[in-house]
């Protein structure tokens, strides 16, 4: 981490300014944001930020391959396979902590990685007000390959929209007004121009999508998918009350929600490189490992860290009934390398790559980052903490 730059953001730091920082952050938005902002952005030295970018490139490699539709086909749960799928994801997130090697060094260590949008327009509001209240160093970026503000909105602008208006693509949740990050929603109808639609909202006619907007009907070309499937498991008559968007339809899908399985933790043990910890598929392990209190279980199909068992007790490995849908990976220990007011904050860094339809491969684009002191990096796990939640790295241009 930069320390200098460090050293005068706490300088200059006040709980006064914070709270303004807060209050300009929620100004003109429908409704308050619902999940934790960080007291800080973070703050990143070159030799790291290059460190992220290596190993990020080290990845996408993989996902270039021609045979990785092939080796990722068994990601898909049968019952959410989605028609149409398209040749490669729009959008790709690969979240890195940051943590210590045997040596000592500072280096990125991969925990997460998902074919799936994040918060590819909250990022840019939420840079903007850090800089703007804390008085951030015009010098400092959170945009990569020489990427600024209305560069990154054009490519966003291309990945999403593509050969339509932005009337003909929704962004689209099961319920999105209600969603945690509905802000990052109706950023984006800000930037892009392109209305939210909950899943309910969907009208068919034959093979077409249709959505209602000032008592008119208006044809639905292209969704920016923001569903995941996990959020309505728990509903199997669902496809009963809305449109069911698994079948052949007449519109295309920015990303594709295939590519949210085949782009995840199933993905992590077909990777090699030193930013990427061990990985086994549970039902392909050969031999439990005596230091088991030096690896985590993860179920592959769930998200936001649901399952997950962290410390792994004698028995936990037998009792589970289907392998075939775990993997076992060496524990990733956290370096709390952001100096707060009262002690080191773990941190996790998130890379965002945009690939728009006609491009050879994607590019890396912004970052998102997120601090915790808990056991994880989740909401759920940094109660009651301070200088913990969701943030984003600035970087020397």
């Amino acid at each position: 981490m930069n320390p200098s730059a460090r050293k005068t953001y706490n300088e200059n730091f006040t709980e006064e300014k914070y709270a303004d920082f807060l209050v300009d952050l929620n100004a003109g938005l429908k409704n308050p944001i619902e999940f934790r902002i960080a007291e800080t952005p973070v703050f990143l030295t070159d030799d790291f930020r290059d460190k992220l970018v290596r190993a990020g490139n080290e990845i996408i490699a993989t996902l270039l391959k021609p045979n990785f539709k092939e080796l990722s086909k068994r990601a898909i749960p049968g019952k959410w396979q989605v028609a149409n799928e398209n040749g490669h994801p729009h959008f790709i997130a690969l979240d890195f902590g940051v943590c210590k090697d045997g040596e000592g060094n500072i280096v990125p260590k991969l925990i997460e990685m998902q074919g799936f949008p994040s918060l590819y327009g909250f990022q840019v509001h939420l840079a903007e007000n850090y800089r703007h209240t804390f008085n951030i160093h015009g010098n400092q970026t959170i945009y990569f390959n020489d990427l600024n503000k209305s560069g990154y909105l054009d490519l966003f602008k291309k990945t999403v929209l593509g050969p339509y208006q932005p009337h003909e693509v929704v962004i689209m949740d099961v319920d999105a007004p209600n969603q945690k990050t509905a802000v990052d929603f109706h950023i984006t109808e800000s930037y892009l121009g392109t209305p939210v639609v909950s899943l309910a909202d969907l009208i068919q006619e034959g093979d077409q999508l249709f959505y209602m907007h000032g008592g008119e009907k208006k044809r639905i070309r292209r969704i920016y998918n923001r569903l995941i499937f996990d959020e309505i498991e728990n509903d199997p008559e669902i496809f009963n009350k809305v449109v069911d968007i698994r079948q052949p339809l007449d519109v295309e899908w920015v990303t594709h929600p295939n590519w949210f399985y085949r782009i995840s933790k199933y993905t992590i043990p077909l990777l090699e490189g030193d930013h990427i910890p061990k990985t086994q598929f549970l039902h392909e392990l050969k031999e439990v490992p005596q230091d088991l209190q030096n690896h985590v279980l993860k179920p592959l199909f769930s998200f936001a860290g649901q399952g997950v068992i962290i410390d792994i007790m004698d028995g936990d490995i037998e009792k589970i009934k289907d392998p075939e849908n775990w993997i076992l990976q060496e524990k990733v220990t956290y370096e709390p390398v952001v100096e707060s007011p009262d002690g080191g904050v773990k941190v996790e860094i998130r890379l965002l790559y945009l690939w728009p339809d006609d491009d050879a491969k994607p590019t890396l684009a912004v970052n998102l980052a997120r601090l915790s002191r808990g056991k994880m990096i989740g909401v759920r796990y940094n109660k009651d903490f301070d200088w913990v939640g969701g943030t984003v790295a600035f970087m020397h241009k």
